[in-house]
């Protein structure tokens, strides 16, 4: 890009995905090789940039997640600033020199997170370097990005409780026992079948169609989907998740 970039400013995104059985995050594989070709440390990194000059933060996530994803219209929430002078490990820095840009060693990076139907989402040859972990098993992290994650974990689930937002992690069309591994993926508890289906029917924004899945080994479970415009009429009864 010709904009030159804010040296101390840069953005982070939790890319947050569901294959419903688990929550998954979307990293990149970073890895720094010596004169002679040996690995000097390799390890994963959220996608992230700089802030450059005449953007907003909002802005510089959009143009993260639009280049990596390629889609419009990502659902973003902004969750917090990580400001410690202590963010650059001694690889961190090194990595950073090696860049040729002239990059602060103390950065202010304001953390996003995004939540995509991981099953649209192709990385191609153009993104190779990217990679979905569980939340629960993720490799080495460079950065301070494990507290960026956990942070990031943490908002997701206060909000999660407070909005519908988990209907972006799914399809258009979905069961509800896919709605259930959503829940309890997010939330990290097992829930009861029958209760949760109980409470689950009390929500007018969850409608039931007259269809079934298809292309599916099990029999097929009734689909639903959810209404937005319901939920905006019907939202002051009751939360989406008890």
């Amino acid at each position: 890009m010709s904009q030159n970039i804010i040296p101390n400013i840069s953005v982070d995104c939790l890319v947050f995905g569901f294959d419903f059985e688990n929550l998954h995050i979307l990293l990149n594989k970073r890895e720094m090789l010596t004169d002679s070709g040996e690995v000097l440390f390799s390890d994963y990194t959220l996608a992230g940039h700089h802030v450059l000059e005449g953007e907003n933060a909002d802005e510089a996530a959009y143009r993260i997640l639009k280049r990596i994803t390629g889609f419009d219209n990502i659902y973003l929430e902004q969750f917090h600033c990580f400001s410690s002078p202590n963010r650059f490990s001694e690889k961190d820095k090194l990595w950073t020199k090696s860049l040729g840009v002239d990059i602060s060693n103390h950065v202010f990076s304001i953390g996003y997170f995004a939540l995509v139907d991981k099953s649209k989402l192709v990385l191609d040859a153009e993104h190779q370097n990217a990679h979905w972990f569980p939340i629960n098993d993720l490799p080495e992290l460079g950065f301070d990005h494990a507290e960026i994650i956990e942070k990031g974990i943490e908002s997701l689930r206060k909000k999660f409780k407070e909005e519908p937002i988990g209907f972006e992690l799914l399809p258009e069309k979905f069961t509800l026992t896919q709605l259930q591994k959503l829940h309890e993926a997010v939330s990290g508890k097992t829930m009861d079948r029958r209760n949760f289906r109980k409470k689950i029917a009390q929500f007018k924004h969850i409608i039931p169609l007259d269809e079934k899945q298809t292309g599916v080994a099990h029999k097929p479970a009734q689909v639903f989907i959810f209404s937005k415009d319901v939920y905006n009429r019907t939202r002051k009864e009751k939360t989406i998740f008890v």
